[in-house]
């Protein structure tokens, strides 16, 4: 998956840094880009004197439209805290933010030999082995969440308490920005997400939200940022942590299991969002978004309310709009960093008009239930 450099780096810098400050790996190095990952270029590393490969992670060139966004220091130090739990993650090689090496800040992982699908479905997988690795995501975040931020010697990773808010609040931020990145060719700005402003409203409202927990939260956890096992069917390592932190729980479940939830969405099929194959029954080993959260829900040890699951169920597709909006606004400026960039960008309004959708249904099932139904 690794191929052309599109976003140059000063190799010759890069080779004398290692050579001063990373023993273990041996220069000269064969380097190249990956194409997938729609924020921090990443750069597959291979030391021609011994063929061991190492992978850097960098944030983009240019002026950045946010100051939250492409904290690989953040993701430095995620992966190392939980490199002797049984979360699966990279070995953290070294962190440089000296940014004349290569024009940002980096860091270098191991690299982990094996598969990473881009379609959540796992196509070209037996039905046994397709049930056991959405089985083995599923627990490998309730390991995930069942690490406390104290035990590794985390607790200042983030507040523990208001995710939801401090992520609206965050989202505003880089939403208002990104709203404003003209295209370099048409001269027409990105535009706000559709109903942004409503949506926002909306999930302000403390009455509204799921019951606040605290846990370690990914911030981007998928079926594409892991790695599973060469021959084997379970996950090896969990990529992309630039945007971890300590908040909730539900943020990453719901992120996890939105193919089972747009799968059903009338207005998903509708702009192509929607992935057929999480329909139930149609595909064979595929398992529930039902018997997922069971999985899940055994290894952490609780439970969500219906109405919980539906409520964050509609802010992740909020916040994909934000995160879509954003690669839009990158697009715009000729800074992202995936192949696919321009395909996702395309995606920002219709996936606002799909979490204004999910309010809907989220008020319609509240005002059935009555007081019973609030969260």
């Amino acid at each position: 998956m690794a191929g052309p450099i599109r976003q140059p780096i000063d190799l010759a810098k890069l080779e004398s840094y290692i050579q001063q400050n990373v023993p273990e790996i041996k220069t000269p190095l064969d380097v190249k880009q990956f194409g997938y990952g729609q924020s921090n270029p990443t750069y597959l590393l291979t030391s021609k004197p011994t063929n061991q490969k190492y992978v850097m992670r960098k944030k983009p060139p240019g002026a950045l439209l946010s100051k939250t966004a492409h904290q690989v220091d953040r993701e430095y130090h995620i992966i190392h805290a939980l490199e002797h739990t049984n979360v699966p993650v990279p070995r953290a090689v070294c962190l440089c933010q000296d940014t004349s090496i290569v024009g940002t800040d980096f860091y270098i992982m191991s690299f982990l030999p094996g598969r990473i699908y881009e379609d959540p479905a796992l196509p070209n997988v037996s039905p046994e082995d397709r049930r056991s690795m959405w089985k083995s995501a599923v627990e490998t975040l309730g390991k995930f969440h069942s690490v406390k931020p104290a035990d590794v010697g985390m607790e200042k990773f983030g507040r523990p308490a208001n995710f939801y808010n401090r992520q609206l609040k965050t989202f505003a931020t880089i939403s208002e920005a990104q709203a404003k990145a003209v295209d370099k060719d048409s001269g027409v700005p990105v535009g706000n997400v559709p109903h942004y402003h409503e949506m926002t409203a909306f999930f302000g409202q403390q009455a509204t939200q799921p019951k606040d927990r605290s846990t370690f939260v990914h911030g981007d956890y998928k079926i594409d940022n892991m790695v599973f096992h060469p021959t084997e069917p379970y996950v090896i390592g969990i990529l992309d942590w630039e945007m971890a932190t300590i908040g909730h729980p539900l943020s990453d479940v719901t992120n996890l299991l939105m193919p089972f939830t747009t799968a059903q969405s009338p207005k998903a099929r509708s702009v192509g969002r929607a992935n057929p194959a999480f329909v139930p029954g149609a595909t064979p080993g595929m398992p529930t978004k039902e018997e997922c959260m069971r999985w899940y829900e055994d290894v952490v040890g609780w439970k969500f309310l219906e109405t919980e699951i539906t409520w964050a169920d509609a802010f992740g597709i909020y916040r994909g709009s934000v995160i879509m909006q954003g690669i839009a606004a990158r697009y715009a400026l000729r800074q992202a960093s995936s192949e696919k960039a321009g395909d996702y960008a395309a995606q920002m309004k219709p996936f606002g008009e799909m979490g204004w959708d999910f309010i809907q249904e989220l008020m319609r099932k509240m005002e059935a239930g009555g007081e019973k139904a609030r969260l």
